[in-house]
């Protein structure tokens, strides 16, 4: 798919605008400060973008003030006591340092990070990180089957990945998914969500009344595990 980029200004507000070969026009809202971004189809012009871009002012100055006003976790530094989501649940972590096999493990309340002496912070991290995308391989492949069956879809691909913009993608064309790594941390209902959202693109692109409906058949809920997603705390390193 082609694409040419431009950017304009509205009212004030900066616009990405990606031309593609699509047939309808979207605009989006991303954290962390709500940056705009349209796709919009090639055969329109600035002036029709900036005019489907007033029209909407209203909606994108609200998720502008709700993405500014999401709590958002302070940077964790991989030390003892801090906090961390795994989940939608709130644990300690224990650093334990000790020869042997590195590794991360839940024991009662608590998330332990087991590593070498003298491992440093980017370390700990990798490793909380590679964890918690391990969590991700074991949910993801029983959710992806039962949708599969209900939705009547095949998925061929998916895979994790960190994403900026969003928790998850899909491209009909070569009928992959990705979901954001960070779903880990997330309310398991919120991973659900997530895959229906992706695998419902297989049977309608974009985010229309269509999809709507389909996603009320599917998932009557999704709108308030969809709210629940965003309300829940940001990591700050997901947005730098």
């Amino acid at each position: 798919m082609s694409t040419t980029s431009t950017r304009i200004t509205v009212l004030g507000i900066d616009v990405q605008v990606d031309f593609k070969d699509i047939k309808n026009l979207h605009i989006g809202v991303y954290p962390p400060g709500g940056r705009v971004r349209v796709a919009a189809p090639q055969r329109m012009d600035d002036d029709q973008v900036r005019l489907a871009v007033i029209q909407r002012l209203p909606w994108i100055r609200r998720q502008q003030d709700e993405l500014r006003s999401a709590r958002r976790q302070s940077v964790r530094e991989m030390v003892g006591g801090e906090s961390h989501y795994i989940w939608g649940v709130r644990r300690r972590l224990k650093v334990v340092e000790r020869p042997g096999r590195p590794h991360v493990e839940i024991d009662g309340d608590r998330l332990v990070l087991y590593a070498l002496p003298d491992t440093d912070e980017q370390r700990r991290r990798d490793l909380l990180d590679q964890w918690c995308r391990e969590q991700l391989r074991r949910a993801i492949p029983p959710l992806i089957e039962q949708w599969e069956a209900k939705l009547g879809v095949s998925v061929p691909w998916w895979g994790i990945r960190r994403m900026k913009t969003k928790w998850g993608s899909c491209n009909q064309e070569t009928g992959r998914l990705w979901f954001n790594s960070e779903l880990a941390k997330k309310h398991p209902n919120s991973l659900e969500y997530v895959i229906v959202h992706e695998m419902t693109h297989f049977l309608e692109r974009g985010h229309g009344p269509r999809f709507a409906r389909l996603m009320d058949s599917f998932l009557p809920d999704w709108r308030s595990r969809r709210n629940d997603l965003d309300a829940a705390p940001l990591a700050d390193e997901l947005w730098t």
